[in-house]
């Protein structure tokens, strides 16, 4: 997601990029559905853009044999055109094949749908929903917050913890199946970068395998939000396909590109990572440039552009 005003420094980039095996995409059949009910007003108002932290200085999580996505689950079209709808659902633009919605949202009828979910750390208008013991605490037992949004993380440090999270995101991932989606997108999968090394790349990669065993079981593909300093781990976690934010900006494309084999969707909040985008990857990945706060028509800075 992006950050607000926090000056933000240098990508992770290939350096980072964990080692692990490079899956081929599989091509998979369909099962998804659409609805037509009338979309609900979305929880969130703008999304965030990878982390430029460092990463965790804990040990890293290593590659594991492949766990396939059932026969049933669809991936979404390569390089088909994409629109963020996660800030307001709206009709979708001519030729939109490809939408991305949150969770309280009801999908866009005919097109491939995407339910947006915030996995990893807790809205503020949710936290108090929250058990205390879930909220990530330091030493002297406040919760840790990612202070540009004013989200609680939540504590997946350990299997019994990561469990009851699962559990609950579960029941937001069944919304999301009941709904008629095809695919879901959980956000934050690199919020162990602002744990204040609390948390381990290993806690994220074994927290995000839960919640893809969930997704598959429902039906759904899954996406890698983010995180290129583990896209290289996606046999090991599940994830079907990416979604990267301003990975143009950041020379980040390639490495999702050779990760999930071209299924990616990009999104840019610049024109000059849009022109970027597209120098480098147009025809191959789904490109679009969208306003920061992720607008809908009408509104005060409302920005879509596919070229």
């Amino acid at each position: 997601m992006p950050v607000r005003g926090v000056s933000r420094v240098g990508g992770l980039g290939t350096a980072a990029v964990l080692s692990g095996a490079v899956a081929t995409a599989a091509v998979l059949t369909s099962c998804g559905t659409s609805t037509t009910s009338a979309p609900e007003q979305p929880s969130r108002a703008a999304p965030k853009s990878p982390s430029r932290a460092a990463p965790s200085k804990s040990a890293t999580p290593s590659a594991s044999a492949s766990r396939p996505a059932p026969a049933t689950v669809r991936l979404p079209p390569l390089h088909a055109d994409f629109d963020y709808q996660i800030g307001g659902a709206y009709p979708p633009p001519a030729g939109v094949r490809i939408v991305s919605r949150d969770r309280t949202a009801a999908p866009a009828p005919g097109l491939y749908n995407i339910c947006y979910v915030n996995a990893f750390q807790a809205q503020p208008d949710e936290r108090a929903s929250w058990p205390a013991d879930l909220l990530l605490r330091d030493a002297d037992g406040e919760a840790v917050v990612d202070e540009d949004w004013g989200e609680a993380l939540l504590d997946i440090g350990t299997a019994a913890k990561r469990e009851r999270v699962a559990a609950r995101v579960g029941r937001w991932i069944d919304g999301c199946a009941a709904k008629g989606f095809d695919a879901v997108e959980p956000d934050n999968y690199d919020s162990y970068t602002r744990s204040r090394h609390l948390l381990t790349a290993n806690d994220a990669t074994a927290f995000i395998a839960l919640l893809s065993r969930h997704a598959h079981a429902r039906h759904l593909a899954i996406a890698q939000k983010n995180t290129v300093e583990l896209a290289g781990l996606r046999k090991r976690t599940g994830l079907d396909f990416a979604i990267a934010e301003e990975c143009a900006e950041y020379d980040e494309c390639g490495e999702y590109a050779r990760a999930f084999a071209d299924r990616v969707i990009v999104i840019e909040y610049s024109d000059s990572g849009l022109r970027k985008a597209r120098s480098g990857f147009a025809g191959r990945l789904s490109i679009v440039r969208r306003d920061l706060d992720v607008s809908t028509p009408g509104s005060t800075g409302y920005v879509r552009k596919v070229r």
